[in-house]
């Protein structure tokens, strides 16, 4: 069996066209450019994160007093809001921006950037901590590495806005790629350093659900215990390993999409 895989991040749903009657009473003309501007101001401040995830935006009242329209008319852009994944509605509360909830290509090796970005959200990438050091026992099994074996080791944040997005820990063997030793890391990622400079012939990719430890939760601005998505990959060439990565999401804003195909019999 061949598997395709695609990323498929937060497609934006089609605008939504309410009629109503009380809509019928006003021109023709302004409805559709007052329905247009309330959802563009919304939006913006939503993206631009004036209005963070977890904040409840105006009562549906008081936007209608707000733009001086009708309430069918805040409702219709406010629904075209749920439907393209930036605004929740809670039922007797009110409606919040929704948490980023990205989606990825199981067997793809991808830039974490595109998939912040893909989401419509400032990405920023932050260098936690760089070490050069022997390989450990459980290293040198991980990545079948003789006894005398260097890796350099570290540990990354990546943003979408102001949130935390997803917690980075690599480790790089040396002697595949010696030119890590004098990059710091603070300006680029290591994943994105290393697609651009190093060719990889093979990877696997293990996916695995865990609860946040204290460490996790706290670069990840997370409660411990917090479900979370772990993609661990080791990619290799020539039968030499590269890199080992463990990438962790908060569960809750994250998921693997792929596509199956069957072989056909030769």
């Amino acid at each position: 069996m061949t598997v395709k895989a695609r990323a498929n991040l937060c497609p934006a749903a089609a605008e939504a066209t309410i009629s109503t009657e009380e809509d019928k009473t006003r021109p023709d003309t302004k409805e559709p450019s007052l329905h247009r501007r309330i959802l563009e101001e919304v939006e913006g401040k939503i993206l631009s994160g004036e209005w963070p995830p977890g904040h409840r935006i105006p009562f549906e009242h008081e936007l209608t007093e707000q733009y001086q329209c009708s309430r069918m008319t805040v409702n219709k852009a406010i629904t075209d809001l749920v439907k393209r994944g930036l605004i929740e509605r809670r039922r007797k509360s009110g409606s919040y921006v929704t948490h980023p909830h990205a989606q990825s290509a199981v067997l793809e090796i991808h830039d974490i950037r595109l998939e912040v970005e893909s989401l419509g959200l400032p990405y920023r990438y932050e260098r936690r901590t760089r070490v050069d050091r022997p390989a450990k026992a459980a290293d040198r099994r991980l990545m079948e590495l003789g006894e005398s074996a260097r890796l350099a080791e570290i540990s990354a944040l990546h943003f979408a806005g102001s949130q935390p997005f997803c917690l980075e820990d690599r480790l790089i063997n040396l002697a595949a790629v010696p030119e890590v030793t004098d990059e710091s890391f603070d300006a680029i990622a290591p994943g994105a350093w290393l697609m651009s400079r190093v060719p990889w012939s093979a990877a696997e990719h293990r996916i695995r659900a865990v609860g946040a430890d204290s460490r996790t939760a706290g670069f990840l601005a997370i409660a411990p215990g917090t479900p979370c998505l772990v993609v661990e990959r080791r990619t290799w060439s020539g039968g030499i390993y590269i890199t080992h990565v463990r990438l962790t999401y908060p569960g809750e804003k994250h998921e693997l999409v792929a596509e199956f195909a069957p072989t056909h019999p030769k």
